[in-house]
């Protein structure tokens, strides 16, 4: 993100660790911009930061969509390739290590 996208208040992720939180300070030092996150009270490098979603947003599912992948996967289950790769093994679920 760019400095001037950034304010506080705004929710926030750290990409590299999945950190998220509300910014509850910006500081300008050591050669760039920071933002302290309310999550961590860590402060984090602005152009690192990337806006987040809406807080326990989650993608919708439809009974239909549901039915959908249930229904991919007994078809995968019952296929010849699947049924012959499982007779190949002796299903002992040993790791072999």
């Amino acid at each position: 993100m760019q400095a001037d996208e950034v304010e506080v208040g705004m929710r926030v992720r750290y990409p590299r660790t999945g950190t998220t939180g509300r910014v509850v300070a910006l500081e300008n030092g050591m050669g760039g911009l920071f933002a302290e996150l309310d999550s961590t009270h860590l402060r984090y490098r602005v152009d690192q930061l990337v806006p987040a979603g809406v807080a326990g947003e989650r993608a919708r599912t439809t009974k239909e969509d549901l039915m959908d992948r249930l229904k991919k996967e007994r078809e995968f289950l019952s296929a010849t390739g699947f049924q012959d790769a499982i007779s190949h093994t002796d299903q002992s679920c040993e790791g072999g290590g």
